[in-house]
This record gives structure tokens, C-alpha cells and sequence, in this order.
């Protein structure tokens, strides 16, 4: 299990993730008026929240939708026994519609979030799925409609 350190926020370093946040190509000028801080000063707390890793990546994100992956899915994974967790995790790694996995507690031992194109993708990596080595099921949900999504505010 990962350890980390928490990192300690003042209300200006929360005011520069906001406003990344809100747009992650929002220039240092921008930002420093906006505080009111130089933007030497802007661009120094940026790399130290870098190095901390508080900020992980400043990208932009597809919309999937309009790239052709109209379906969402969210697929619980069952194993066999626990000791394929790895291996497991490792191939699904090899699949780039699965954009989340996560280990959870419950019913599945992994938690999948996958983007296919239609049914018939969905079901191409189903398949591709189940045929992997420790799977022993799979039971999955296709999402109707995105209510909410966000980053966490700080």
C-alpha cells in the first residue's frame, strides 16, 4: 500500500490549483494578477507543488465522446484467487479502453472503468477479458448519462 506525505496548503497555493484547475493553460500572468503575486513567485509554488506531487500532470482532457467513445462502462472483475491480482493488473494494463482500475473491497476484487465506441467494442473487451488467466467473471455496468465530473476542489 502507498504512503504519503501531506503537503500543506495555504489559500494561495489553493487559489493557483483552482484556477489550473478550472483551465490547466491559464498563463502565469494571468494567475499572478489574479492573487497577487509575482509571477516568479506563481512559478515557484507551481514547481514545488510538482515536486510534492500535489500536481500530477497539467494536460488537457479528450472528450471522449466526441472522438467516438460513446459508451461508458464501469466493469467489477472477480478473481480466482488473490495471488492473480498482479498479473492480472498487468494485462489489463495492455487494454487502453480501461482508463481506470481500481483494488476495491466488496464483491469484485478489481473496479474497472472502460470507453468503447459501442456495444459490440464493449463486448470485444469483455471477451478479452474473461479469457484472461485468474478471471473467473466479470459483471458490468454501462452508464447513461455523466451527472457529475470533476477534480477534487481544495
Amino acid at each position: 500500500m502507498k504512503t504519503s506525505t501531506i503537503y500543506p496548503l495555504d489559500t494561495v497555493d489553493k487559489k493557483i490549483i483552482d484556477m489550473l484547475m478550472d483551465n490547466a493553460k491559464t498563463s502565469l500572468a494571468i494567475i499572478s494578477k489574479e492573487i497577487g503575486i509575482s509571477t516568479t513567485a506563481v512559478h515557484q509554488r507551481i514547481k514545488k507543488l510538482e515536486q510534492a506531487g500535489v500536481i500530477e500532470n497539467s494536460i488537457s482532457f479528450l472528450n471522449p465522446k466526441k472522438i467516438g467513445y460513446t459508451v461508458i462502462s464501469y466493469i467489477g472483475v472477480y478473481l480466482d484467487q488473490p495471488n492473480y491480482y498482479d498479473s492480472v493488473i498487468q494485462s489489463i494494463n495492455h487494454i487502453p479502453e480501461v482508463v481506470e482500475a481500481h483494488c476495491t473491497t466488496g464483491n469484485y476484487t478489481i473496479f474497472l472503468k472502460v470507453l468503447c465506441t459501442n456495444n459490440d467494442h464493449l463486448m470485444q473487451i469483455l471477451k478479452r477479458l474473461q479469457k484472461l488467466e485468474g478471471i473467473t467473471r466479470t459483471e458490468t455496468y454501462i452508464s447513461l448519462e455523466q451527472s457529475i465530473n470533476r477534480q477534487l476542489k481544495v
